[in-house]
């Protein structure tokens, strides 16, 4: 693999649960100019990822021993990505830790610590690009976790590259991005344009930059909730329940749960327990799901703040852009796929609406735990193939919670967001069948419904971190110039060029709050002309590139018509005229030097075929080219034969001895003098009736010239025709005037000038030339 055939990125995504690493890949930006075509051109780069590795528990379980967080959780994922990444590779590869709400909650000095151990540790036990900490390792916010994903969402979906693919109608053609993770939920969407208008001060600003060097931007309204994940909203729910039943929990009762299976009992923390302990609070389950989508729905906070009381939209608890569900379509990612699925639905089921959700999930949640228990640790066939997807005790630990995630993804996408309920509500320009379920869009499935949960997209997981490294890779591609007002280019700065995102610019403008995507651009390298010192010429050249790109694509489709053209028009032609056209044709391949050409006495012509350079330059692509449009076979020669009488008449073709150069001494070498011959042939007809011409074999020809023989007739005996030509010009003592010997030497030779004369038999008529 090249050194600079691709370029890499590695990101660990510390999560609250565990931190997962990926690996990226993607062509290096020169290469992938290069290769491009027309649409290429007009999209991103192509971002290849197929290596990720998840390990447990989080990163910020280290916040009271970060010196520890090296060894114990970091090595691990640095040597998986040394496996991946080609050796001579990792120096130019950037390397990102970015924590998201596990981190969060820590105190700022436990945060400060964990990261800055992380950046000495990776610095000093690897090789990997790591040039400034504060951007490469860090604690994300929450709406930046969300353009991130958003960006990974419709990069994936394909409506940044066709959206004429994904059109929504009124000219939108992007995806709603959801995503809820353990302890943060995120939002990210493009509002309509009246809606983008009125709330322009709070919508972000994104700046991509496609192969072709332009900009491509998107405004983008993003809100995160931190506590609204779903294991912090769990902790939420139970310290309400405890906090309502403290005198059960004072007399050692266990407090009713309507969120788990009938008969379940585990403790606060969801331990199981058998029975309540001395002083240890307990929890048993009701299985009652219509109370539990009841007790959860206070946890979105509403009634607290005003929110939905006057006019301004709401999401969640915070004043939102208004969400326009009929081109605004949602994907949600991480819980919102996993609650939707394992024990509700098949993993390959995309469809989502809320009457068949609720019911799957009526059906397994009212059921008695011993019954739960008992399939998940039963021998069937298809608990045997769950027991090899999944730890058995894992397995139960998600079936306990099942039930709660449902129902609070259930209160968020419908009370909190507003997501409608397929199934139930009237969506305006949504196909719905009978039986209630979605009917899909002919152009995209993504596109007939307002939310879908999404786990993979085109086989590939999507996850924020994809929208990080997007930023990265579109950050190298060089800028097409941009022009000042005083018409020079600059390179680097100002409007349109900066790849990041920050607070949406009316105008344009970089943001102070601009978020750069962390990567440079180098110019291509250009002949010997390149040079990344002077703007200007750089500036010229790369447009000169990029418009030779677009437009390589069309030159060999209009060559290869014009070539059918032609060659139509001349198989259209009489017989006699083709040949007409053929002979005048043939005379222009053979004058390949005119007068005043280097190499060549004035007032002559000199053929070039075999002589040198000069004849691959300037006519080997010409020549061949006539020759497969007009030359007939090199050994179609004929004899015409008419009843009663004989037409003396011969078409001379070429029959070539092998070119050899002989010294005076009768050895081969250089700067020997040649000539020619030509051979005429009869017809296939006069050779089955005797009338045929003998070849003139190396080895008669070799005897005649050993023996003295100075000179040939113009026809021999065996009635062969022989046509020599002069080179006293070009031969050292070869020529009329040379002895006879030296002249034999010659014989046999091609001539490289077009003879003056022609050697005729008295039987043969005048040739015809046009």
């Amino acid at each position: 693999m090249g050194s600079k055939k691709h370029r890499w990125g590695v990101i660990i995504d510390a999560g609250s649960s565990g931190s997962r690493l990926h690996v990226y890949r993607w062509k290096d930006p020169s290469k992938a100019i290069k290769d491009a075509d027309k649409d290429d051109l007009h999209s991103l780069p192509k971002i290849k990822t197929k290596w990720t590795k998840k390990i447990r528990p989080g990163i910020s379980t280290f916040g009271d021993r970060p010196a520890q967080v090296g060894n114990e959780h970091l090595q691990e994922l640095v040597d998986y990505a040394l496996e991946v990444v080609p050796e001579e590779m990792v120096a130019d590869t950037p390397i990102f830790l970015m924590a998201t709400a596990g981190m969060r909650f820590l105190p700022q000095l436990q945060q400060t610590a964990l990261l800055r151990e992380t950046c000495s540790y990776l610095r000093q036990h690897t090789k990997f690009s790591l040039p400034d900490c504060a951007q490469n390792i860090q604690v994300i916010a929450g709406e930046t976790e969300g353009l991130y994903g958003w960006l990974a969402a419709n990069y994936l979906l394909g409506g940044f590259d066709h959206p004429e693919e994904h059109s929504h109608g009124q000219n939108h053609h992007t995806y709603g991005f959801l995503d809820m993770g353990g302890a943060s939920a995120q939002i990210a969407f493009a509002p309509n344009t009246t809606e983008a208008a009125e709330h322009a001060d709070n919508l972000k600003l994104i700046r991509l930059r496609t192969l072709d060097g332009n900009p491509a931007e998107h405004r983008v309204f993003t809100a995160t909730w931190l506590g609204f994940g779903v294991n912090k909203a769990r902790e939420s729910y139970v310290l309400s329940l405890t906090n309502a039943h403290q005198d059960l929990i004072t007399n050692g009762v266990s407090v009713p749960d309507p969120c788990m299976p009938k008969g379940l009992r585990t403790t606060l923390d969801g331990e199981p327990a058998k029975s309540p302990g001395a002083g240890i609070p307990t929890l048993i389950g009701t299985g009652d799901f219509a109370n539990c989508l009841i007790g959860t729905k206070p946890l979105l906070a509403k009634e607290n703040t005003g929110c939905g009381e006057g006019s301004e939209p709401c999401l969640i608890h915070d004043p939102v852009p208004s969400i326009d569900y009929n081109i605004n379509h949602f994907v949600g990612v991480s819980e919102y796929y996993h609650s939707t699925h394992g024990f509700f639905g098949e993993k390959g089921d995309l469809a989502y609406d809320f009457a068949t959700y609720q019911k799957k999930v009526l059906d397994f949640c009212n059921q008695d735990w011993s019954k739960i228990d008992a399939k998940i640790e039963g021998d069937s066939e298809k608990e045997t193939r769950k027991k090899k997807d999944k730890d058995i005790d894992r397995t139960l630990s998600d079936a306990q919670q099942a039930c709660f995630k449902a129902s609070w993804v259930i209160n968020v996408l419908h009370e909190g967001i507003g997501i409608p309920r397929v199934g139930l509500d009237k969506i305006p320009g949504l196909n719905v069948t009978a039986d209630g379920s979605v009917e899909e869009s002919k152009s995209s499935p993504y596109s007939s419904t307002a939310f879908r949960p999404v786990d993979k997209i085109d086989s590939v997981e999507v996850s924020w971190t994809l929208g990080r490294m997007l930023l990265y890779a579109s950050g190298q591609i060089p800028p097409r110039s941009v022009r000042g007002s005083g018409g020079g280019s600059t390179i680097g700065a100002g409007k349109g060029v900066a790849v990041g995102f920050g607070s949406n610019s009316k105008d344009g403008s970089i943001p102070s709050d601009f978020t750069y995507a962390g990567s440079t651009w180098e110019p291509l390298k250009i002949g010997s002309g390149g040079s990344k010192s002077d703007d200007d010429d750089w500036s010229d050249k790369a447009d000169d590139i990029f418009d030779k790109a677009r437009d390589k694509s069309a030159i060999p489709g209009a060559f290869f018509f014009l070539l059918l053209v032609l060659l139509f028009a001349f198989l259209l032609r009489k017989k006699e005229r083709r040949v007409r056209l053929y002979n005048k044709f043939g005379s222009i391949i053979r004058r390949s030097r005119w007068p005043g050409s280097p190499g060549r006495k004035p007032g002559r012509f000199t053929s070039t075929v075999g002589s040198g350079p000069s004849s691959s330059n300037n006519n080997g692509a010409l020549a061949g080219l006539a020759k497969m449009l007009f030359r007939r076979h090199s050994r179609d020669y004929e004899r015409v034969l008419e009843e009663g009488q004989m037409d003396h008449q011969f078409e001379l073709g070429d029959v070539d001895l092998e070119d050899t150069d002989l010294s005076s001494d009768g050895s081969e070498g250089p700067g020997s003098a040649s000539s020619s011959m030509r051979l005429a042939s009869t017809s296939s007809t006069a050779r089955r009736s005797g009338l045929g011409t003998p070849t003139l074999s190396v080895d008669k020809f070799e005897d005649m010239r050993t023996s003295g023989v100075g000179s040939l007739s113009a026809m021999d005996r065996s009635g062969l025709v022989v046509r020599t030509e002069s080179r006293e010009r070009l031969g050292l003592g070869g020529g009329l005037g040379a002895p006879p010997s030296l002249q034999m030497l010659n014989a046999g030779r091609r001539s490289r000038a077009t003879s003056p004369t022609r050697l005729k038999s008295p039987m043969m008529a005048p040739l015809q030339e046009d």
